[in-house]
């Protein structure tokens, strides 16, 4: 057995000749993620840092998007040996790793998704399904070829740091989190100031000189054009919680000035037309 249905993120940007675009799954929801999967975007984040998302739930969406043709990524809530290597049995190909900062760090990160003598990743694919119960052959002599590892530069001393982590070998990529950077220049809520643009610009060009592809978050359309010009090889622009939000508040609008009526707590906002997702800038957003 081979597994050919789902190449990782590495994979899908070696032979991309455009900007990939995905979106966040936050909602926990194995149903939500599958309907997600089917949208037509080329990969999906399956987070669980800032998400009600544990192994299990991982597990189920994983399972449930596998069917389409779309690269799952899933977010680990921080660079932990143990973690990583649940969520690498699970069957997740791809991972990405919050709050990098250092060469160093990124270092142990490539450790913890290797078996030995690269790594120290656990041996237990004859239980996992990673490699299918020890169906997919020669799992433990390939395994990195079936896994790819994506750090994340959110902060000033990872802008710092940046050429030196996209540099380590077994780093495939880099991805920038505007919201967390932000905060950590002292401007909290504030992903599209100048200061914070310039930083991410700054990222781009120490990744891309490394040799290694780029990308970030951007949920406002006219900034994640603007990154894709500048260099961002994949994006993520939207989140299934954000869409329901913002979906469900222009529902409720639409009814309330069709129908003439107030809703307690929303009306005044609802009545005059506020329901149009914000801008970047103008909420916080991971």
């Amino acid at each position: 057995m081979q597994l050919r249905l789902s190449p990782t993120l590495r994979d899908r940007l070696a032979s991309a000749d455009r900007p990939l675009a995905g979106m966040w799954v936050c909602s926990g929801s194995p149903l939500v993620a599958e309907i997600c999967a089917g949208s037509g975007l080329d990969w999906l984040l399956i987070d669980m840092e800032h998400s009600p998302n544990g192994l299990e739930a991982v597990l189920a969406q994983l399972q449930a998007v596998a069917a389409y043709p779309i690269t799952p990524v899933v977010r680990v809530p921080f660079g932990d040996t143990v973690t990583l290597k649940q969520v690498l049995d699970l069957g997740a190909q791809t991972v990405l790793v919050p709050m990098v900062e250092s060469a160093a760090q990124a270092r142990e990160l490539v450790a913890d998704v290797r078996y030995p003598p690269l790594g120290r990743r656990g041996v237990g694919s004859a239980l996992a399904r990673s490699a299918r119960w020890n169906r997919v052959d020669d799992y433990l002599l390939d395994a990195a070829a079936h896994v790819s590892l994506f750090v994340q530069v959110e902060s000033a001393a990872g802008v710092a740091a940046a050429g030196e982590i996209a540099a380590v070998d077994g780093v495939d990529g880099v991805f920038v989190g505007p919201s967390d950077l932000a905060a950590s220049m002292g401007l909290l809520g504030q992903q599209t100031h100048p200061d914070v643009v310039a930083a991410v610009r700054s990222v781009f060009a120490a990744v891309r000189a490394a040799g290694k592809p780029v990308g970030v978050n951007a949920f406002d359309p006219e900034v994640a054009r603007g990154y894709a010009e500048d260099g961002a090889a994949f994006l993520l622009v939207g989140a299934d919680v954000a869409l329901l939000a913002r979906g469900s508040e222009g529902l409720a609008a639409s009814w309330a000035r069709a129908a003439g009526i107030e809703i307690p707590g929303r009306s005044r906002q609802l009545t005059r037309g506020d329901s149009k997702p914000p801008r970047q800038g103008s909420r916080p957003s991971y």
